[in-house]
């Protein structure tokens, strides 16, 4: 019988060390930066996207390993005593030389006493060979082979009959259809099936090979190159689970803004452009306000602004922000943003309605916490009786300087039980303009940080030359808008006619 077909030509020579050598070093330099971002990728079960990083790092890994190992190989060629096909030396107590490992070799670049790679196996413990012989029925494995199965040497190498005993029931027909193809049709061999070592460990082994014909054109003989393949394909199964995981919470994110897009929009004030308030008083108002998303997310907050023409002539000015992002946000925004325009209605005043609010929100069953301010204006009296919840204070810009109004005291929403709430008065001179907001419009650096809040009392003349409030809410926009916010944010601006 002519020899496998693998070591018939001639022997393995080794190619040119400087360019093996070369890809060598490019290859471990390579999978160190690989492994430095793996350990950056520091694996959060509550993040898709970082299991998913950390999934194609190991992936990446795995792979530089083979790649390393194999060029380890192909720098060392034939180990010298090798019996051609069975990659066991002649001699049983001689060793083969080991092939590269890049977890265990220092990179040439590294400083001496850094870390090396976590070792994640060698080729040579991964991969086997395996020859059987048809006219004489020996079998010949190699020593690697009997270590990938977990079988002792004393036991002998498995024929074609007695394989199947270690391979998973369901991939036995896999095995058959290999072992068929190639023994009766003549074909290569190239698949996968799963075992169970004598260990009771499961690994997945790569199986290719080929026929070796007798002169007569007969199949004499089956030589076959297994591959412990297991790290690789738990690698790309966690790659593709955590992708898959990924885009599902990808696709929540998308129908949870899109929710909270819609119940925003049903919630708040439906009017563009301005909005003109007790047009019989001798000081009407008019009123614009905008909603600035945050930059940093793609969820909607749960600020709100809010006027309201009230029975007897009295308008309801409000602006304010619940904590979180999203359809819980926005769903507590809106029963909160209900119940205020509710209890307006019904004549309760603003410090009486932030308590309420108050109350209303320590009971939701999603708890929150909130800032609100409740301004309630009376054009016949030109005074605005307001009410704050933990909120910044209204801007007030009189002939063309702004100053921040004095605060009543009042914490913010849902922070503690039975929270007082206080009301100041403000009068209200015509050609005055208010300036609402909620505070990721100015929110700076740091708690004590103004200086949004200086930026925002500069546009003083800009804001008191405007023509109406819908250009002065287009002055803050073109002031805030392009700015990356954190939070989201409202402004309502508030002009007295004259």
């Amino acid at each position: 019988m002519p020899p496998s077909h693998l070591f018939a030509d001639r022997p393995a020579q080794p190619p040119e060390p400087g360019a093996v050598d070369a890809l060598i070093s490019q290859t471990r330099r390579l999978r160190g930066e690989v492994d430095a971002v793996r350990r950056d990728a520091v694996a959060n079960d509550d993040d898709p996207q970082q299991r998913w990083q950390r999934a194609l790092c190991d992936l990446a890994v795995h792979q530089l390993d083979d790649l390393g190992a194999q060029l380890g190989q192909l720098r060392v060629g034939v180990p010298e005593g090798v019996a051609p096909g069975t990659g066991v030396t002649a001699d049983s107590e001689a060793e083969v030389e080991p092939v590269l490992d890049l977890a265990s070799e220092p990179d040439p670049g590294t400083a001496y006493g850094e870390a090396a790679p976590a070792r994640t196996g060698s080729l040579l413990s991964r991969v086997g060979s395996a020859e059987w012989n048809l006219l004489t029925d020996e079998v010949s494995w190699s020593e690697e082979l009997f270590q990938i199965f977990g079988r002792p040497t004393e036991s002998g190498p498995m024929s074609l009959d007695e394989l199947p005993s270690m391979v998973f029931a369901e991939d036995q027909p896999v095995l058959q259809g290999l072992v068929t193809d190639c023994l009766i049709d003549g074909k290569p061999i190239d698949g996968e099936f799963r075992i169970v070592r004598t260990d009771g460990r499961v690994r997945t082994v790569h199986m290719t090979g080929e026929p070796v014909l007798d002169s007569d054109g007969c199949t004499a003989s089956m030589w076959a190159v297994l591959r412990d393949v297991s790290e690789l394909r738990r690698s790309q199964r966690a790659v593709r689970e955590s992708r898959d995981s990924l885009e599902r919470s990808r696709q929540i994110e998308r129908t949870e803004r899109r929710v909270a897009v819609e119940l925003q929009e049903a919630v708040l004030p439906p009017w563009r452009g301005s909005l003109r308030f007790a047009h019989d008083g001798p000081a009407p108002l008019d009123v614009a306000a905008h909603y600035l998303p945050a930059a940093s997310t793609g969820l909607i907050g749960g600020d709100w602004y809010d006027a309201l023409a009230l029975p007897g002539g009295d308008a309801l000015l409000t602006v304010g922000d619940l904590t979180g992002h999203g359809v819980a946000a926005t769903s507590s925004m809106a029963m909160l943003l209900g119940a205020l325009r509710g209890m307006a209605v019904a004549g309760i005043r603003p410090g009486d309605l932030m308590g309420h609010l108050n109350q209303l929100l320590e009971t939701s069953v999603q708890p929150a916490l909130g800032s609100a301010m409740c301004c309630r204006y009376d054009p016949v009296a030109q005074s605005l009786t307001w009410a704050q919840a933990g909120h910044p204070a209204p801007l007030l810009f009189r002939d063309g300087t702004g100053q921040a109004l004095r605060r009543p005291e009042g914490v913010l929403l849902g922070a503690t039980t039975g929270g007082r709430y206080g009301e100041t008065e403000t009068r209200l001179f015509p050609g005055d303009l208010l300036v609402l907001h909620t505070d990721g419009l100015t929110r700076g650096s740091g708690a004590q940080d103004d200086t949004g809040t200086r930026r925002l009392l500069a546009l003083g003349p800009r804001l008191t030359e405007a023509r109406d409030a819908q250009e002065c809410v287009r002055a803050v926009v073109e002031e805030f808008g392009e700015e990356p916010r954190e939070d989201d944010a409202c402004v309502m601006v508030v002009q007295v006619g004259r």
